[in-house]
């Protein structure tokens, strides 16, 4: 039995096809936006003093560190409403 259509497999769905589009466009704009303002911009050059070099990696990986916290308290939540949803329709009692 189907349920909620959880039981097909030959169709998937990318939910981060409109994240991509939008970041693409963020992209975009910027590039065309910006005027050579390399100062406050964090392209990824590590360019200047060893001591700015330093400070914009601890702030990247700070970052991406916050982030991936972040993500992983949504994947909680997530698979918390997702047992939530299995009981309350008696299905996937395994695990």
């Amino acid at each position: 039995m189907v349920f909620f259509g959880l039981g097909k497999k030959n169709r998937i769905v990318d939910l981060g096809e409109r994240y991509r589009k939008s970041e693409e466009n963020k992209g975009i704009s910027s590039d065309s936006n910006s005027s050579d303002s390399s100062g406050n911009q964090n392209d990824g050059s590590f360019s200047g003093t060893p001591e700015e070099k330093k400070r914009k990696l601890i702030k990247m990986i700070t970052d991406t560190a916050r982030k991936l916290d972040e993500i992983s308290t949504q994947i909680y939540h997530l698979q918390q409403r997702v047992e939530l949803l299995e009981r309350k329709a008696g299905v996937g009692t395994g695990i």
